[in-house]
């Protein structure tokens, strides 16, 4: 995985904060809390990311502050502005693991509920997991 890092604009209105990311249109989220905030543009810039590398889209060059300025000035309007690191997922590698079959079963469940792949269930696990160890 390679690390890479987009602005993200922070909006406040009546207490919620909302946070979107101008190289990636439609992707946002909104928090009660500035530190909430920065948390959910993270996770949802993450999950964006993800999609977009699973659905073998190209992801954007980030751009600079003076770059989006000049670009989109609606987006910098009484912004405060957010770095937002991501790990960019590389090139599938095969593996062979071995699982209980009952746990198999369960895991081709879940994946199935959750719209995923096996791989990309395990893997989005072994990412929680990890995260939580961190």
């Amino acid at each position: 995985m390679t690390e890479a890092a987009y602005l993200g604009t922070i909006h406040e209105e009546n207490g919620v904060f909302g946070v979107s990311f101008p190289d990636f249109p439609g992707c946002a989220t909104t928090a009660s809390d500035m530190r909430s905030a920065i948390e959910r543009g993270t996770q949802v810039l993450a999950l964006h990311v993800e999609g977009m590398i699973e659905d073998g889209e190209a992801l954007p060059e980030p751009r600079s502050a003076e770059r989006l300025r000049a670009d989109e000035p609606e987006w910098m309007e009484g912004a405060i502005l957010a770095l937002i690191g991501v790990e960019v997922p590389g090139k599938a590698q095969r593996v062979n693991i071995s699982l209980d079959e009952g746990l198999l079963a369960r895991i081709d469940k879940a994946a199935a509920s959750a719209g995923q792949t096996r791989s990309g269930f395990l893997a989005s696990a072994a990412r929680e997991r990890i995260k939580g160890m961190e």
